[in-house]
């Protein structure tokens, strides 16, 4: 017997899933992705550490940034016609638009993935590539160590179009790009 999908899963065209197609999947779960064509969700339950990392961040940065810079959690970034991913946070250079459902790589200056179980080698390796070869200049992806946040950041090398390691961060952030934030990493998350 075969397994019977439900219709948003089915691709619009004979060519599959592109970029503009998620606006249009309003069965489609919260948390769905295009990478490369294939629609990527959230299948796991999302651990309470997660969550209220991702929030924290998201509000500390918003404290820190400019006006200029307006800071997002879980929206998606239009990086080609087939890749659509959303980091768990984000900051970009445009003003606030409610109506907004997605960025453009070259609106956006950071991106922050906070790895899980479920995301691991996509938050450490594909998305981190597909970031850069967009021209997203500074890319952070968090790691749990023991309960504790460590962030990892790199910046945008524009010659080879990847990221280079600038720092790992423990206890306390302190950076000057994209904008200046230093932010106690053991308060965000209890």
């Amino acid at each position: 017997m075969a397994a019977e999908f439900p219709e948003w899963m089915i691709p619009p065209r004979p060519t599959g899933w592109e970029a503009d197609d998620l606006d249009h999947l309003p069965d489609a779960p919260r948390h769905t992705e295009l990478i490369d064509g294939a629609l990527i969700f959230m299948m796991s339950p999302q651990r309470s550490w997660h969550s209220r990392l991702v929030e924290n961040i998201t509000f500390s940065l918003r404290q820190a940034a400019p006006d200029s810079i307006e800071v997002e959690r879980e929206m998606t970034v239009r990086l080609d016609k087939k890749s659509r991913p959303e980091p768990d946070v984000l900051a970009a250079r445009v003003p606030y638009d409610p109506h907004r459902t997605r960025y453009l790589p070259e609106e956006v200056v950071l991106v922050i993935e906070v790895v899980s179980d479920e995301s691991a080698d996509r938050d450490r390796s594909i998305k981190p590539f597909k970031y850069a070869q967009a021209g997203i200049p500074h890319f952070w992806r968090v790691e749990d160590e023991d309960g504790s946040p460590a962030v990892h950041i790199y910046e945008l090398d524009v010659v080879t179009r990847s990221y280079v390691a600038t720092g790992i961060h423990r206890g306390r952030l302190k950076a000057s790009v994209p904008f200046p934030v230093d932010i106690d990493l053991e308060s965000l998350v209890p």
